[in-house]
């Protein structure tokens, strides 16, 4: 079965909601069979995600049964998620129960519900899929674009398994799942963790909630996998002035953190006996391409490390020539097995094959020390020519968090950059810092303050929703 789930002991848990609620493996083999009664052929299903018991069974059990899962978020925009359902066409919606009456008018058939979630049978005609085709998610960035990415069954078994290896996953652990089920890296920690014998321990709260710390204290979460803006807020919390025995791993993956955060979470892992993997990856390469072995954290801070058992790293330059220098910049890029097949823009594209060849170009600037350890310089497009010189956009922002501590986002063209804060008291000190750190004449810069600085759910900045003209 998926994720050898059928080999687990029946009665170990699989999950731990932060209501209380557990589930045994043995009950989610149960329920692949009871949902495979349900829809028994190929087709295409829609499940709107909460970090619940329910959309852990649906996702496995639409995979067991060779159903194709598009996962997003219960929370998405309505508009934006009924524009997604017209251009797919699904021919299942999955959702929380509480939700139906979203869809009361539509004609649909209620023809499921357990776990909180009901299923609904659409009007939409069966979808001719490819044959490899196992999951669509959306990419990491978007916010209602119905751009998708195409995954493999092998995708996610290699992804799951390698994972799990190079993590040291075992059966006596239980993986804290905080971030959302249809974002890349969350999945990916609860399926590495199902495909050890762990147990998910799920919460829907958010780290500044307190019930988010009752059920932390109280649930001997063994590990932790955080993005960056995770990480911040576990600093602000005093996290890093406690020991929290139980914890054995800390993993970051999803977004860059500062040099200063990173080396604070390694020298915190090394003084408290415990593992902190820095971790780099994409939802086209199903989560994670590269990681950093905990013994070479304080060593090689803000490293991505190198590339995941089986799979390569490598640079390449504007015309996509493999830079073969040792210590080098260029492109990072990426073969594995876990690639991707592709994306897709509308119902006809599921029918579409590998258009990777297991190869995945990340638009990410790197560099390669004289190691092989490999650190992200920031996104190719995401660089100005200002005075003539080149400048890192991304770079820019690290550079300011650092100094200031304050949120910030800097974009522009190569006529100037224009850097949003929150804080006005930082206007002119931010704009003296950067131009004397960058040698370039203050003017090149102006700051403009916001009430805040727009994220999508996983954190990562929203600059189209910047005013940048």
């Amino acid at each position: 079965m998926y994720l050898d789930i059928d080999r687990k002991p029946a009665d170990s848990t699989a999950v731990v909601e932060d209501t209380g609620n557990q589930y045994t493996y043995g009950e989610l083999v149960e329920f692949c069979g009871e949902f495979h009664g349900w829809i028994p052929d190929r087709n295409l299903i829609l499940i709107l995600c909460r970090n619940t018991m329910a959309a852990v069974a649906y996702y496995v059990a639409s995979i067991e049964n060779r159903i194709v899962p598009l996962l997003i978020s219960s929370r998405m925009d309505a508009e934006l998620r009924d524009a997604l359902i017209g251009v797919y066409g699904p021919r299942y919606i999955c959702l929380p129960g509480e939700m139906e009456d979203a869809f009361s008018g539509c004609g649909y058939k209620k023809i499921a519900h357990k776990y909180g979630y009901v299923v609904l049978e659409t009007q939409y005609p069966v979808c001719e899929m490819a044959a490899e085709l196992s999951m669509l998610l959306t990419t990491s960035g978007s916010t209602g674009s119905p751009k998708l990415v195409r995954h493999s069954y092998v995708n996610l078994e290699e992804s799951a398994r390698n994972v799990a290896g190079f993590f040291g996953f075992h059966g006596d652990d239980r993986s804290l799942i905080d971030l959302q089920l249809h974002y890349t890296m969350g999945l990916n920690v609860a399926c590495s963790s199902l495909y050890a014998g762990a147990a998910l321990m799920m919460t829907t709260h958010t780290a500044m909630e307190k019930e988010y710390w009752e059920f932390f204290d109280r649930s001997h979460i063994t590990n932790i996998t955080g993005v960056s803006y995770n990480y911040e807020m576990l600093k602000r919390l005093k996290f890093f002035t406690r020991d929290y025995p139980d914890r054995r791993i800390l993993a970051e993956g999803g977004g860059k953190l500062t040099d200063k955060m990173f080396a604070e979470v390694a020298e915190y892992a090394a003084r408290t006996g415990k593992k902190f993997f820095a971790t780099f990856g994409t939802s086209e390469t199903t989560a994670r391409i590269a990681y950093l072995p905990p013994h070479m954290a304080v060593q090689k801070t803000g490293s991505i490390g190198r590339a995941i058992p089986k799979g390569e790293l490598f640079l390449v330059d504007e015309g996509r020539n493999v830079i073969r220098t040792q210590e080098a910049e260029g492109e990072l890029a990426y073969r594995g097995a876990n690639v991707t097949l592709g994306y897709a823009l509308c119902r006809e594209d599921l029918k579409k094959g590998d258009e990777s060849g297991c190869v995945y170009y990340t638009g990410d600037l790197a560099r390669r020390d004289q190691d092989g350890y490999y650190y992200i310089l920031g996104r190719n497009s995401r660089f100005l020519k200002l005075y003539g010189y080149r400048v890192g956009l991304d770079e820019c922002e690290r550079l300011i968090r650092s100094e200031f501590g304050i949120e910030c986002a800097c974009a522009g063209t190569d006529a100037g950059m224009k850097i949003y804060i929150i804080e006005e008291r930082h206007s002119d000190a931010v704009r003296k810092y950067l131009a004397r750190k960058l040698g370039i004449q203050i003017s090149s810069f102006e700051v403009r303050v916001v009430p805040q600085i727009p994220k999508n759910e996983v954190g990562k900045i929203l600059y189209g929703d910047l005013n940048i003209k």
